[in-house]
């Protein structure tokens, strides 16, 4: 229930301070100039705790993004291969929202930046971003948004359900010819690095990715069965490679 009470202040005026004590739950309180604004604010507290709204409003409030980008890269992060990508889309973010309330994260603020992305121009490349390098962006902070959703309790619901991914150009499928996969190899046997040819070859004959060929180690490689066994994958499923 609510209580009101009229306080005078020391320039003759009166302040209504506000209690709304439910069981169960903290006190909450507030001061208004207005006995009405007092009544109408109590009525809206109330009603949001019964409804469980109000202190999951409260921890979007109490957290800035970069409290939950900070919590990602501590407990997330070293579990995830890729790190080096998903550091810098982290980072990115960081700058560019970090300071904001999680409450104040909307869907509208996120596409200003997606759309950012998608128009800078980057030094290195003189060019923008591809649309599947900004999807990767929003992927890394739905990952984020959603940990706060669902483990962290700091959202009520992540506003990445309404915010759409770009558009992204179906890709070529082409395979090299013989000449071509000779030429690749050859220029391997050259390189200075001593695995390289060994990678490009499982590469060519298993089709797995290169992140899930730098994870391989010998005891997940069975010989006598012909088999390489990836229990590092994209959608992590773990998977049989046959060795030709």
């Amino acid at each position: 229930m609510a209580t009101i009470r009229a306080r005078e202040r020391q320039d003759g005026g009166t302040v209504y301070q506000v209690q709304v004590r439910l069981r169960g739950y903290p006190t909450q309180t507030a001061s208004f100039a207005r006995k009405t604004d007092a009544k109408d604010w109590a009525q809206r507290t109330e009603s949001a705790i019964r409804e469980g709204r109000h202190f999951k409003n409260r921890e979007a409030r109490r957290h800035t993004l970069h409290d939950a980008l900070d919590r990602y890269r501590r407990e997330k992060l070293p579990a995830i291969s890729n790190q080096p990508s998903m550091r810098g889309h982290l980072d990115w973010w960081d700058r560019e929202l970090g300071a904001y309330t999680m409450a104040d994260v909307t869907p509208a603020l996120i596409v200003g930046r997606r759309d950012s992305l998608a128009t800078e121009i980057l030094e290195r490349t003189k060019q923008p971003r591809s649309p599947s390098t900004v999807n990767r962006y929003l992927e890394t902070l739905s990952s984020v948004l959603s940990a706060a959703v669902k483990e962290w309790q700091w959202l009520d619901d992540t506003p990445m359900r309404k915010v759409s991914k770009l558009r992204q150009p179906q890709g070529r499928v082409r395979f090299l010819d013989d000449d071509e996969r000779k030429a690749l190899l050859e220029a391997c046997k050259e390189s200075s690095h001593p695995y390289l040819e060994t990678i490009v070859i499982l590469a060519l004959s298993t089709g797995a990715r290169f992140s899930e060929l730098m994870n391989l180690r010998w005891s997940n490689v069975d010989m006598d069965r012909g088999f390489a066994y990836l229990h590092e994958t994209k959608n992590n499923e773990r998977r049989a490679i046959p060795l030709v």
